[in-house]
């Protein structure tokens, strides 16, 4: 319960932080423009993986899981970090054509953190052939909660308004949990297993970047990106 109220503050601060400088984003064709590649880092020794044991649906969802909170590579790479590059102008925002596959195979959400661009529809697979409730908790978004029986195997969800991030959970399965970032811009990155990100085709110039990690909060870089060339980094984050 504890750490769940952590999530929630953590996400509520960063709605705050992010909703507060909103500046409208502009499109313009980008010519010469770099990129922003690099790393975000878990600060310190990070904790061993937390286990717990499954008791419901062990069919489909197994008898043990490992929390998804968390995650951090043999090299301290961090998993499941958001990377924003706040522009206020630059290449066009553009939403996929087909709906963006978000599963809850084995009873767990995959992506842990999806990021997708406003107006984008959410494809919410059960491969799992057991009751699935999927509760989208949303702000600007209207929130929501409808069940999957496990004859459903899709439902689809668009998301119209930017919003970052929304709590998504299953009702039925207390520990799936997961975060959708609804976009205005199209700088932004969700790290990868070893922590890396790589964001392209950016203007030129100096900018304020965000990084954010439902267990260890937020904070700002700063990056100067050359015309026609790469900056690459190495951030971190640890638990103050």
């Amino acid at each position: 319960m504890k750490k769940d109220m952590v999530r929630v503050v953590l996400a509520a601060a960063f709605v705050a932080g992010t909703c507060g400088a909103a500046v409208a984003y502009e499109a313009i064709e980008v010519s010469g423009g770099g990129s922003l590649t690099g790393t975000v880092k878990y600060a310190g020794t990070a904790p061993a993986p937390e286990k717990f044991a499954v008791t419901k649906d062990t069919q489909a969802c197994g008898t043990e899981k490992t929390k998804p909170d968390l995650v951090v590579g043999a090299d301290g790479g961090l998993a499941n970090a958001v990377v924003i590059v706040k522009a206020s102008k630059g290449k066009k925002l553009e939403v996929p054509a087909t709906p963006v596959n978000f599963d809850q195979k084995g009873c767990e959400y995959s992506p842990h953190v999806l990021a997708v661009p406003a107006g984008s529809t959410i494809a919410v697979l059960n491969p799992d052939g057991v009751l699935h409730n999927v509760h989208v908790m949303g702000k600007a978004n209207p929130e929501a909660n409808r069940a999957m029986p496990k004859f459903q195997k899709k439902i689809e969800w668009k998301v119209e308004k930017p919003e970052m991030p929304i709590a998504v959970k299953c009702d039925a399965h207390p520990w799936m949990h997961a975060y959708w970032f609804v976009m205005d811009q199209p700088y932004y990155a969700v790290t990868d297993a070893s922590g890396k990100f790589s964001i392209a085709d950016l203007p030129a110039g100096d900018y304020d970047v965000e990084v954010w990690h439902e267990q260890l909060g937020q904070k700002i870089e700063k990056v100067t990106i050359p015309a026609g060339g790469a900056a690459t980094v190495a951030w971190s984050l640890g638990k103050s």
